[in-house]
């Protein structure tokens, strides 16, 4: 069965092409979802509710090839994650006042693997790395991540920058650790 075929059979309804569905995109959206909401449950449940919320808008999808599938599903994960976390009401932003671009060295990036460099992610203050993510790893550009954090572009431009710092320091701390 193609993506094709599996998307007009998840429009009918249908739960079978719904679960190959899930089943083909769920460990992708959670590890999206565990970029934004740190905690392995609440990453468990924006997937699920992005989910229910792509099956319940599916007629207003168009599909184009499964980029277009991966893309909408990605788009409502990230939504799902800034809604929650905006509920929660603890993300902090710092003041726009910008810190220096920093330089990640690419000697100590290159030792690393993919997990360790998330897990150092994952250690940054939420607002840093909500933008971090927004911008480096999604490719939003600072308008688009104002808008959708309600906050505004110097904020984002500050974030990113405070993000790099601190991961650069991270890093650096760490560098030892990394030889391989």
């Amino acid at each position: 069965m193609n993506e094709a075929s599996i998307i007009a059979g998840c429009i009918t309804g249908d739960r079978k092409a719904q679960k190959i569905l899930f089943e083909h995109y769920s460990k992708g959206m959670l590890m999206l979802c565990r970029r934004y909401v740190k905690d392995e449950h609440n990453a468990e449940d924006m997937v699920v509710k992005g989910f229910y919320k792509f099956f319940a808008t599916i007629s207003r999808f168009e599909y184009t090839g499964p980029s277009s599938t991966g893309g909408w599903l990605k788009k409502i994960m990230i939504n799902e994650c800034l809604l929650f976390l905006r509920d929660k009401k603890n993300i902090a932003f710092a003041n726009e006042t910008s810190a220096a671009e920093t330089v990640i060295e690419d000697n100590v990036i290159e030792k690393m693997s993919a997990a360790e460099i998330i897990q150092i992610i994952n250690t940054l203050p939420d607002g840093y790395r909500l933008v971090f993510n927004m911008y480096v790893i999604e490719g939003y550009n600072h308008r688009e991540i104002a808008e959708l954090l309600q906050i505004t572009e110097g904020t984002s431009k500050s974030q990113l920058s405070k993000a790099r710092m601190l991961l650069q320091r991270s890093l650096q701390k760490g560098e030892i650790l990394y030889e391989k």
